[in-house]
This record gives C-alpha cells, structure tokens and sequence, in this order.
C-alpha cells in the first residue's frame, strides 16, 4: 500500500483525500432521472471495486450520510478482500423540533452511527445551516448535538454550505473536530465569492474538508483538483466523488502529481481533433 498523505481530526489520522459518496448514494446535483440511473448502475460490486482502488494507494477514508445498504455491503466487500479498515465520516441529519420526541430520534440517529463504527460525526448542512444565527453569531443548540455526540464516542464536526458556520464555531469555541465546506473554482453551490472561502479556509482553527471540487462534472479532473490542493493548507482534505475504478485512479494520480508537483502519468483521450498537437513518431 503506497503512502497517500495524511492529516489528522484531532487524533484520529485520515486520509487527505477522501471518497465521496453522492456517485454512489443518487445524489447527482443534476436531475431526478440523473439520480435513478446513478442507483441503477452503484451496485455493491462496483462500490466494492472502487474502495479497494482507494485502499490500495493509501485512502481509507469515506463521506456521506448513513450509508445505504449496498454501500455497506459494498464496504464490507472491499475491507474482507483487502484485509483493511475504512474510516467512515458520517453526516447524518438531525430533527430540530427540540421537543422529546425530537430527542429520542436523535439519540437512535447517532447511536446508529455509532454501532456503523463512524469516528467522526457532521451533522449535516440540512441541519447545522438551519441552526446559523448570523444576527447573534453563534450556531444555536450545536453545543447539545456535540455533546451527544462525543458521549457516544465520536469526534463532532460541522457540516455546513455556509462559511460563517466555521467561523461562528470558531469564535464561540464550539467542540468540533474538523469542518465541511463547499469549494471549488466554479463557485458551484458556493454561496459566497470563491476567494472569501479560500480566506475562510486559511482562517479555521480546525482542519477543513472540501467537497464538491469538480463541481459535480462541470470541471474536469485536473482544473478541479489542481485548484483545490493548490489553495488549502497541508492539515485540510478534499473530498471527490467517483464512479468507475478508472475514475478513481485518474483522480489519485491527479492528486499525487500536483502535491508533487510533476506532470500526471495518464492516458489522455483522443479523438481526431488532437492529431496535429500530438508529436510526431
């Protein structure tokens, strides 16, 4: 197994870069038929042949919400072939009613991703942003959700799209462990300028994740990634989703090359229009 660089969520040691799991959950960003045949085509093999790509150069961490069931089929797959661990960083939504019946649900919610063995708990932006007073510049009731969190063994995190939600963390000294942000050199789903999340990034007290770098397919491999890695600090991670072991090995040595700032080992596409700028034999 190669080395893949490493960072940590306080004392946890992951993976820089780290699978996403909307390819693999029919989450497109796109459309409702776009979802159907992501569900159609992620089976637990495929999933399965992917993580072990992963596993194989170093990367063993995961990002996504309670995972379906072919997702853990499919983990369980990659893990007994592979004979290695998976890290499961999971951004689970919660009910805010703050009533006891909201309660209870909560508990069963992280108990469950608890018993999936998930070290890291987000909760999700459905639930953190819901929770953003940018009035009085805290995130209301988070420091409950952490605390139940942590009793059941878990490193809390914020997943959120919004960049005060780090901020806000940060400044109330909210316990949390790393953050979730949206960044990408298209601004896709950015609600604010790219360069202000970029200062937001440099400005955390706890390492980031980015995610959404390819701003779901609408910028190739290398522009994506080359921004992203280029423009975060070595503590931060980025987060990209895959759908074909190809997929996955062009995203790793993308990634290997710009950290090592060298030229990427890949077979490029061809097609006629390329003729006259390949050299000569």
């Amino acid at each position: 197994m190669t080395g893949f660089p490493r960072t940590r969520i306080e004392t946890l040691s992951v993976s820089r870069l780290i699978m996403g799991t909307n390819w693999w959950m029919g989450y497109s960003h796109t459309s409702a038929a776009k979802d159907k045949e992501i569900l159609r085509f992620a089976t637990a093999e495929r999933v399965a042949e992917m993580i072990e790509v992963y596993l194989e150069a170093g990367i063993d961490t995961i990002l996504g919400p309670i995972p379906l069931p072919h997702v853990q089929k499919a983990m369980a797959m990659a893990r007994q072939k592979t004979g290695r661990k998976l890290l499961y960083l999971v951004t689970p939504s919660l009910n805010l009613a703050g009533d006891a019946k909201a309660h209870d649900e909560n508990c069963r919610t992280l108990d469950e991703c608890a018993r999936l063995g998930c070290p890291v708990c987000l909760p999700h932006t459905s639930s953190t942003d819901a929770l953003v007073d940018r009035r009085a510049r805290v995130i209301r009731d988070m420091d409950k959700y952490c605390a139940m969190i942590r009793e059941r063994g878990m490193i809390p995190g914020l997943s959120t799209h919004m960049p005060e939600a780090p901020v806000y963390a940060d400044e109330t000294g909210l316990d949390v462990g790393t953050y979730i942000q949206i960044y990408n050199a298209a601004g896709f789903l950015m609600p604010i300028e790219v360069d202000w999340v970029h200062r937001m990034i440099w400005q955390c007290k706890k390492p980031v994740i980015t995610i959404k770098p390819l701003a779901v397919n609408k910028l190739p491999p290398l522009v994506g990634l080359a921004f992203n890695w280029s423009t975060i600090r070595d503590c931060d991670m980025v987060c990209v989703g895959t759908s074909t072991p190809d997929e996955v090995r062009e995203c790793i040595e993308i990634s290997l090359s710009i950290l090592e700032r060298r030229s990427p080992d890949l077979k490029l596409q061809r097609t006629r229009s390329k003729a006259s700028v390949e050299p000569k034999k």
